[in-house]
C-alpha cells in the first residue's frame, strides 16, 4: 500500500469520525436576552453579571433636556425637530447605561435614536426607561380635564378609558411610564395640589385610583398602547401643615391604616401599579423617604409591589437639607435606598449619587440586599416593558393615536359627566336658548382653564365664550374680564341674564401655589356681589382648583355651576350645562367649608367631634356628594341583607332609585357606613359603594352594593385588621347627607 494511499485512508476515516461526533458548541445567548424565560431568572442572570458602579447607575434619573438635544422648546421639550447629541450621550453615560430618562418629551424617532445608542454603548446592553408626566394629557396631545375634573364624573370606568387613552399617546412617543395617578387625600383644601387629586375619600380615591392604573397599564406593559402608572404621593401628602406643600402630615397610625394608605391599596394590590413616588414629607418626625415600615414592611411585604420606588423631586436630598435627620448626602442615599426608594429624582448630582450607592456598598452602610433589591425592581419594570426584547417604537403610531377623534370625545364625555349643579333656586337653569342678550363676566370668561400640569395653549382651548356663541349663534353675548367693577356693573344692567365667570387659575392653583384664604381671589368678590346687586338674573359659574369659601354667593346666588377645569371642550361642556343640552350630573368630592377656620373640615370626621363655633355655623357650605340636577330623584325600599354566620360572604344592600322628574338625568346612589358600636371610634359614616345610574323620567333602577369584608375592617387596638360582630347602619342617597338608613347586625363567624 503506497504512503499515499495510507493517507487518503486516513483522511476519510478522520472524516467519518467527524460526522459521528456532535457539532462545537455556538456560545448561547446570556439568560438576560432569553425572552422565553422566567422574569426573574432573567433578573437575576443580569444582576450577577453587573459591577457595582452599572448597578448604581440603574437607580439614577438623567434629563433629557438640555443634555441630550440640540434644541428645545422650553426646559422640559425637545423642539420637534430636536437631534440626539451623542458626544454628550458619551460624557454622561459612557459604558455604564442609564436608569431613566426625563424631562424630554420625545417624538417617536428620537427616543428610538436615543434609545438605540443606549443599548449599543453600555456594556450590557440595558435599556432606558423614558418617564414624563402626564396627568391629565401628554405634552402637546389631548387635553383631558384635570384630575379633580375626573373624581367629579364618579364614573370609575371613564377614569379606565383616560388612563389607557393617556398611555397610548405616551408609548407612541416612545415613553414608558407617566408620573400619576395623584392618590393623597386632599384633606387640606389650602395645598395648591388638590386639583391633581380625586377628593378626601379614601374609598372613592381608591376605586378611581385602581380603574385609572388599569387603563394605563393595559393587560401588559409590553404592548404598545400601555405605560407604567405611578400612583404619588407615597403616602399621607394631602394634608399638610397649614396647606403648605411639603410640610409635616400629622396623623397617627391608626389615620395612616384606615385612610391615607387605603385610597393606594387597590392600585397596588389589585392593579399592580409597577411604580410608586415617595414623598416629600414627614410623619410623626421620620420621613416618608427613608421609612423602612412604609416602602417596605407595607409596601412590599405586605401588598406585595413589584415595581420601582422613584424618589418626588429632591425628597431624598431632604433628608438632609430639611428634616436633618442625615449627616451628609451619602448618609441620605443611603437612607433612602436601604428604606425601600430605588431611583433619585434629580436630588444630587449624578457623580455624588453614584458614587454614595458605590462607597456605600463598600463600607456596608448599604445594605447589599438593599441595593440588589433597587437594581432588580427597575430591572424588573424594563423587562416588564419589554425593552429588552422590543426596545423601539413604531414610529407609525403617533400620527393614528395621538389627538384621535376617540380620545377628543373621551376628554369631552370627562367634562360634560364632571359639571356639578350647586344651586338652582327658582329653576333658573337651564337658561331659555331664546336669550337674546347675555352679559358673560370674570377672568374665566374667555380664557380655557386647564390647570397645572398642561400648556393652555394646547388643544382647543375652548372657552366658556367660545362655548356660548357656539351654542348660540344669534345671541348677543357682551364678553368682559371683570377687572373694571363699575363697568362690569353697567354691562350687567343692559343684559338678560348675567354670567359670572370666576375662580382661579394657573399660579393660584397648582403646585407650590398654596393658599392661607380660600376665598375668590383678587375683586372677585366685590364683583360678584356688585353685580348681585343690580338685581339681574345671575348664574355664577366657578373654574378653580380646590372648594372655594363661597358663603355668600350660596345665599345670594340663584344658580352655581362647579366645572372645575375641564379640559379643552371646557367651555363647550359648560355652555350645554347652562343651555339645557346637558343635564349636570357630577358630584362633589371634597366638602366646601364655610371659612378656613373650619379646616380641617372633610365629611368622614370621628362623631366626638360635637361642639360648636360661638362665631358661626359648623356645617359646609356644600358636603361631600352634593349635586344638583334638572330633574330630581327618590330613594326608597333600602334592604340589607348579612351573610349567614360562620361565613365572611358580602353585606349585600340594595335601593330602588327613581327618577320623578320630568328630564332624563344621571345620580350617583351612594352608600355610606356607619359603625354603632367599635372598639375604636369610626368616623360618623364612610362611603362604602357607589353607582352612577342614567334614569328617563318615571324610571326605576334597583342597585345593589356589596361590602366586602375589607369594607368593615378596622386597624383594632392591637395593631391588626379585624372585622367587629355587633350593629352596623348604612345609609343610601344622593349625597353624604343621605337619611334613608337601615340596620344590620354583623354574626359571629
Amino acid at each position: 500500500m503506497t504512503a499515499h494511499r495510507i493517507v487518503l485512508i486516513a483522511a476519510f476515516f478522520a472524516i467519518g469520525l467527524a460526522a459521528q461526533q456532535p457539532a462545537a458548541p455556538v456560545d448561547a445567548p446570556a439568560l438576560y436576552r432569553q425572552s422565553n424565560l422566567p422574569t426573574e431568572d432573567r433578573i437575576r442572570d443580569l444582576l450577577s453579571r453587573m459591577t457595582l458602579e452599572e448597578k448604581a447607575r440603574q437607580l439614577d434619573m438623567y434629563a433629557g433636556v438640555p443634555d441630550l438635544v440640540d434644541k428645545a422648546v422650553d426646559k422640559t421639550h425637545a423642539a420637534p425637530d430636536a437631534r440626539f447629541q451623542t458626544n454628550t450621550a458619551e460624557k454622561l453615560f459612557g459604558s455604564l447605561g442609564v436608569g431613566s430618562i426625563h424631562d424630554l418629551y420625545p417624538r417617536a424617532e428620537l427616543s428610538n435614536e436615543i434609545q438605540r445608542w443606549v443599548i449599543a454603548h453600555s456594556r450590557l446592553g440595558i435599556p432606558a426607561i423614558f418617564i414624563e408626566e402626564g396627568l391629565h394629557g401628554f405634552s402637546d396631545g389631548t387635553v383631558f380635564p384635570a384630575p379633580i375634573n375626573l373624581a367629579a364624573t364618579w364614573n370609575p370606568d371613564l377614569a379606565r378609558k383616560t388612563g389607557a387613552a393617556i398611555a397610548g399617546e405616551m408609548r407612541a412617543a416612545g415613553v414608558d411610564m407617566v408620573l400619576g395617578p395623584v392618590l393623597d387625600l386632599a384633606r387640606e383644601p389650602r395645598w395648591g395640589r388638590v386639583e391633581e387629586d380625586f377628593g378626601e375619600d379614601p374609598y372613592l380615591t381608591g376605586k378611581l385610583g385602581l380603574a385609572y392604573v388599569q387603563g394605563a397599564q393595559g393587560d401588559s406593559l409590553s404592548s404598545d398602547h400601555s405605560v407604567i402608572a405611578e400612583p404619588k404621593h407615597f403616602v399621607g401628602h394631602g394634608s399638610p401643615e397649614s396647606g403648605l406643600n411639603t410640610s409635616p402630615v400629622h396623623i397617627g397610625e391608626r389615620e395612616l391604616r384606615t385612610i391615607m394608605l387605603k385610597s393606594f391599596e387597590p392600585a397596588i394590590r389589585d392593579g399592580h401599579a409597577m411604580g410608586v413616588m415617595a414623598a416629600y414629607h414627614e410623619i410623626d418626625g421620620v420621613p416618608v423617604a427613608g421609612d423602612p415600615e412604609i416602602f417596605t414592611s407595607i409596601l412590599r411585604n405586605e401588598w406585595g409591589f413589584k415595581g420601582f420606588v422613584l424618589s418626588d423631586l429632591g425628597a431624598i436630598r431632604r433628608l438632609w437639607e430639611d428634616h436633618h435627620v442625615a449627616a451628609n448626602p451619602k448618609d441620605a442615599i443611603v437612607q433612602a435606598i436601604n428604606a425601600g426608594v430605588d431611583m433619585q429624582f434629580y436630588d444630587f448630582s449624578h457623580e455624588e449619587f453614584q458614587n454614595a450607592i458605590v462607597q456605600g456598598a463598600k463600607d456596608g452602610s448599604l445594605s447589599a440586599e438593599a441595593l440588589d433589591r433597587a437594581v432588580s425592581s427597575v430591572l424588573r419594570a424594563k423587562f416588564a416593558l419589554g425593552l429588552f426584547d422590543h426596545p423601539y417604537t413604531d414610529t407609525s403610531l403617533t400620527p393614528r393615536v395621538k389627538r384621535s377623534a376617540q380620545h377628543l370625545d373621551l376628554s369631552l364625555q370627562s367634562a360634560r359627566e364632571s359639571m356639578t349643579l350647586l344651586k338652582n333656586s327658582g329653576h333658573l337653569l337651564p337658561l331659555a336658548k331664546t336669550t337674546s342678550h347675555i352679559a358673560l363676566i370674570g377672568p374665566n370668561a374667555a380664557i380655557a382653564r386647564y390647570g397645572d400640569y398642561e400648556d393652555e395653549k394646547n388643544g382647543k382651548r375652548i372657552s366658556i365664550a367660545d362655548g356660548l356663541r357656539a351654542l348660540l349663534p344669534a345671541a348677543n353675548i357682551t364678553v368682559d374680564d371683570g377687572a373694571n367693577i363699575d363697568k362690569a356693573v353697567s354691562i350687567a344692567k343692559g343684559a338678560d341674564v348675567v354670567i359670572l365667570s370666576l375662580g382661579e387659575w394657573q399660579g393660584i392653583s397648582g403646585e407650590s401655589f398654596d393658599r392661607q384664604s380660600l376665598d375668590l381671589p383678587g375683586n372677585q368678590e366685590h364683583l360678584l356681589e356688585a353685580v348681585v346687586a343690580t338685581c339681574k338674573r345671575v348664574v355664577l359659574v366657578l373654574e378653580n382648583g380646590r372648594p372655594l369659601t363661597i358663603p355668600w354667593a350660596a345665599e345670594h346666588v340663584p344658580a352655581i355651576l362647579e366645572a372645575w377645569y375641564p379640559g379643552e371642550f371646557g367651555g363647550q361642556a359648560v355652555a350645554e350645562a347652562l343651555f339645557g343640552n346637558l343635564n349636570p350630573g357630577g358630584k362633589l368630592t371634597m366638602t366646601f367649608p364655610r371659612s378656613v377656620g373650619q379646616l380641617p373640615d372633610f365629611y368622614n370626621f370621628d362623631p366626638s367631634k360635637t361642639d360648636k363655633y360661638v362665631d358661626g355655623d359648623r356645617q359646609p357650605v356644600f358636603a361631600f356628594g352634593y349635586g344638583l340636577s334638572y330633574t330630581t330623584f327618590r330613594f326608597a325600599n333600602l334592604a340589607v341583607k348579612t351573610p349567614a354566620a360562620g361565613t365572611s360572604d358580602d353585606v349585600i344592600a340594595t335601593v330602588d332609585v327613581t327618577n320623578t322628574g320630568s328630564v332624563d338625568g344621571d345620580e350617583v346612589a351612594q352608600l355610606y357606613l356607619h359603625h354603632d358600636v367599635s372598639s375604636v371610634e369610626q368616623p360618623d359614616r364612610a362611603l362604602k359603594g357607589f353607582q352612577r345610574i342614567h334614569l328617563k323620567p318615571g324610571e326605576t333602577q334597583s342597585v345593589e352594593f356589596r361590602l366586602k369584608s375589607s369594607d368593615l375592617a378596622i386597624w383594632g387596638r392591637n395593631h391588626a385588621w379585624l372585622v367587629e360582630t355587633g350593629p352596623y347602619t348604612v345609609f343610601v342617597g344622593g349625597s353624604s347627607q343621605a337619611d334613608l338608613s337601615a340596620k344590620f347586625v354583623l354574626p359571629l363567624h
